[in-house]
Formats: C-alpha cells, sequence, structure tokens
C-alpha cells in the first residue's frame, strides 16, 4: 500500500504554533542552552572546581577508545581494565562501573573521540551528535519549529548530562523513518547504522518485511554487514569475541542484579523490579508488552492510517519493547512527538493534545527532580495519542477524511 506522506512540507495547510507549545520549547530550550556551558565554568558538569573529572556515562566512550588507538581494542569490553583507565582519566576512584557494552563498530566513534582531550571530546560529541537530531526533527515537524522542539525536549537534558549517545539515536530512528518512503537505500543506510544499539533491532525488521520494503531491509541489511566486516579489519576478530563474551556478564549485571538501579531504567520491566517483582515476573510483563506492540504495528503499518501516524507508532514502540531504557534513550521520543506535531500543524490540535503533550514532558522533568521512573507513563501516553489520531487504524478501507488528508 503506497504510503500517503509527502516529505516535502506543505505551507498553505500549515498553522501557527500555538503560543503555548511556543513558549514551554522555548524555555524548555533556554534552560539546556545555559545550563551546560554554566555547569562547566561552574564545575558541575565534565570537570570538578578541584579538577578532578566527574564520574558519568562519556568516561566509559573517551576510555574505549583510548584502548582502541592504543592497539588493545578487545579490553575495551574488559570491566577491569576499562575501569582502571577511567580513574586514571578522572585522577579518583568511583563506585561500580562505567562499561563499555556496545558492539565493535561503534569503536570508531570512540576511538575519533579519544584523540582530543576528554572535556573537548565530551563537549563536542554533546553538541556535533545535536546537529543531525535537530535538522531530523526540522525535517518532520516541515518548519523551523523543529528545531525548538529539538532544543527543548526535556529528555536532551539528560543525554547531555552523562554524554550520552541519545541525539545520534533519535537521529538514526528519525532518518530512517523520514527518508522511508521517499528515499528508502538512505533510509536502510540509517537502519544499518542504529545496529550499534542492537536493543532496537526488533521492531523495524518486523514492520519492513510486513509491509514488503525490501529495498530499505537490503539496505539495511548490507550496511550492517559492511560495518561488521570493517570493524572486523580494524579491531580485529579478538574485539567480536569479547564483545560476545562480556554479553551475558552486562545482562546479568543490569537486567538480573540491577546494578545500574531499577530507578534508572523506564522499561515496563524495570518497573515491575522497581516495585519488587521477579526477574521472571518482569520479563513476563515486558516479552507480552512487546508482543503486543508488534500486533499492533503491523497491523497500523499494513492499514490506510496516514504516514505520520505509522512513523509516530514505531518510534514510541522502539522504546516500550526493549527492557533496557535509560533517560537519555527518552530523546528517541521526540521524534514520535514530532511527527504529532506535524499533524497538529497542518490540521490543528485536538483540545487535548497540547495539555497531554505538556504532561508528557512533566513526566519527564519529574523523573530529572526526584528520580521516580516514569519514562514508561510518558511513553504510554504517547502511543495512546498516536492511537487516538488513527481512530478505526484496523479497518482496510480508508475514510473519507483519511483520503482528504492525502499529504499529512
Amino acid at each position: 500500500m503506497a504510503d500517503t506522506f509527502s516529505a516535502a512540507a506543505i505551507p498553505s495547510r500549515q498553522r501557527a504554533v500555538p503560543a503555548s507549545l511556543f513558549a514551554v520549547c522555548f524555555v524548555l530550550a533556554c534552560i539546556n542552552a545555559a545550563f551546560f556551558p554554566a555547569g562547566l565554568l561552574s564545575g558541575i558538569w565534565i570537570w570538578r572546581p578541584d579538577g578532578l573529572g566527574i564520574p558519568t556515562d562519556f568516561v566509559n566512550v573517551w576510555a574505549a577508545g583510548k584502548l582502541a588507538l592504543q592497539g588493545h581494542p578487545a579490553l575495551a569490553w574488559d570491566w577491569d581494565v576499562q575501569r582502571q583507565v577511567e580513574i586514571d582519566l578522572l585522577q579518583q576512584d568511583f563506585a561500580g562501573y562505567f562499561a563499555w557494552h556496545y558492539p565493535p563498530p561503534f569503536l570508531f566513534v570512540a576511538a575519533f573521540l579519544a584523540q582530543f582531550p576528554y572535556a573537548i571530546a565530551f563537549a563536542g560529541w554533546t553538541y556535533a551528535s545535536f546537529i543531525p537530531y535537530a535538522l531530523v526533527m526540522r525535517a518532520i515537524v516541515g518548519r523551523g519549529f523543529g528545531l525548538l522542539l529539538a532544543a527543548g525536549f526535556p529528555a536532551l537534558f539528560s543525554n547531555v548530562l552523562v554524554g550520552q549517545n541519545g541525539c545520534l539515536t533519535a537521529a538514526l530512528v528519525g532518518g530512517t523513518l523520514y527518508l522511508l518512503p521517499v528515499r528508502p537505500v538512505l533510509a536502510g543506510i540509517c537502519l544499518g547504522l542504529l545496529t550499534y544499539k542492537p536493543q532496537y533491532g526488533l521492531l523495524f525488521p518486523i514492520v519492513l518485511i510486513a509491509t514488503q520494503r525490501w529495498t530499505a531491509f537490503i539496505s539495511a541489511s548490507i550496511t550492517a554487514i559492511v560495518l561488521v566486516l570493517v570493524s572486523l579489519l580494524a579491531f580485529g576478530m579478538e574485539s567480536w569475541h569479547a564483545f560476545f563474551h562480556w554479553l551475558p556478564t552486562f545482562s546479568q549485571a543490569f537486567l538480573t542484579e540491577g546494578k545500574a538501579t531499577w530507578w534508572k531504567l523506564q522499561s515496563l520491566f524495570s518497573l515491575v523490579r522497581y516495585f519488587g517483582g521477579s526477574e521472571t515476573l518482569g520479563w513476563t510483563f515486558q516479552w507480552v508488552l512487546t508482543a503486543a506492540v508488534a500486533m499492533v504495528l503491523v497491523t497500523l503499518w499494513r492499514s490506510p492510517v496516514r504516514y505520520s501516524l505509522k512513523a509516530a507508532a514505531l518510534a514510541v514502540g522502539l522504546l516500550l519493547t526493549t527492557p533496557y531504557l535509560f533517560m537519555y534513550d527518552m530523546t528517541v521520543q521526540a521524534i514520535a512527538v514530532a511527527w504529532l506535531v506535524r499533524l497538529g500543524l497542518s490540521e490543528g490540535f485536538r483540545r487535548y493534545e497540547l495539555p497531554a503533550l505538556g504532561c508528557i514532558a512533566a513526566l519527564q522533568i519529574t523523573f530529572m527532580m526526584t528520580g521516580i521512573p516514569l519514562g514508561l507513563a510518558a511513553n504510554l501516553m504517547v502511543g495512546g495519542l498516536v492511537l487516538a489520531r488513527a481512530g478505526s487504524w484496523w479497518r482496510r478501507q480508508p475514510s473519507p477524511s483519511e483520503s482528504a488528508l492525502a499529504a499529512a
């Protein structure tokens, strides 16, 4: 079934950005823009006033890259070796581990960043990765307001604070969805690059196969294979051996023992564990939700529902189906919200949508201030908005209103 999405914006049908939406995004964007330069100067971001490094996620990227540059890429997955490099860098000990657990192709990024001094690499990574994310948001929304929405999205704060890769993930997810109807080869390349986050590797293939998008599927497969081969040439087979050897240890530590503490994760699995449920119960709930989301997505994507809603549903579905979901990866939720905003600007927001979007932002901010895991509730609300817009999405024939809104 042909998609009803046009990559070009249609200015004549777009409405003005609601004042409340613009104001909230502007305030949050200003906070994000001002906090981190001020934090760097005052010693609450990257470096402390006494010159010691602040232990946070990005240290594992820089340390892994340094080991790769020194000719020992496989040691990046060795928790003890990696930790010692991090301690030497930060000039202080810290509790726990910032373990490297990404597939070997992501070592290319880490090795590049490790060529620079730590503070420059940290800040440069967060701001450089923001650029493709912001451009994708701008493209999806269809006007300049997409840049403000990207800069004001609450999860962006969590991502920049710890130097994580949420912006890159969101850019690749958003790029795949934006390009899929019009540039399937490029969409497949974006999807192939997304294999650095294996937890997002379930729903995209299911949807592509169910809707027979073979060009994108083949393009993604070739991209993933090329990444594997290039990483083998650069870092050797031992890097892949190390990755698969340490993967069960990582899974045991974070998904069985809860080394990262359950409140930091935003999945249904972690919420069950947070409230004292067993691992078996957590997996049962998580797999039931995953199966339900997969079935809804296949039905939705095979229906005549407009493409914007399909894309939003898949973006938020990725977050609902992975048990390993930190707040910085909630940046991907911005992609789903951008598709909803696109619809709102083209045909008007429904009266409950702006309050709901405000509530979703409030849930993320509340987590950052209190540590209460509210990410799942925020994702479920986004999913609810998508399904409410879709209406009777299980029908095989489009309604007259859906047919009339072919470019939305």
